[in-house]
């Protein structure tokens, strides 16, 4: 059975979702509440996402090679997450996977996983 990384096409799609998400984050005022989260340059945001999406999706483990356990809900602590950036984030995501060509029942898929994990980032009432 093939992993999502698989699935999804490797590492240069990967590369591609990530690009357009951080994309349409600075280009999109509706994406605006989590853009001010992120620094003014976001080569590193962009690498360190793809690195943890390759082992996320079922690739190789370039985030924790790098880094160790990705710790996720830790390392998002210092940044005000509640639902709207949560949803920020999701819509964000769900449309990168659109615009890239990612199928639907792959979206769906990756969508409902993501949400969870996006769910579980939030550090602020509701």
């Amino acid at each position: 059975m093939q992993t999502h990384y698989e699935r999804l096409g490797g590492s240069d799609t990967l590369r591609k979702l990530v690009d357009r998400f951080y994309d349409l984050m600075d280009e999109d005022p509706d994406y605006y509440g989590i853009r001010k989260l992120h620094p003014a340059d976001l080569t590193e945001s962009r690498n360190k996402l793809v690195w943890f999406l390759s082992g996320w999706t079922g690739g190789p483990p370039e985030y924790s090679d790098r880094f160790g356990h990705p710790f996720l809900r830790r390392r998002h602590l210092p940044f005000a997450v509640g639902v709207a950036e949560r949803d920020q984030w999701m819509a964000c995501m769900t449309r990168a996977m659109q615009d890239v060509g990612v199928d639907a029942a792959m979206r769906q898929e990756l969508g409902a996983a993501l949400f969870k994990t996006a769910d579980f980032m939030r550090n602020q009432p509701e």
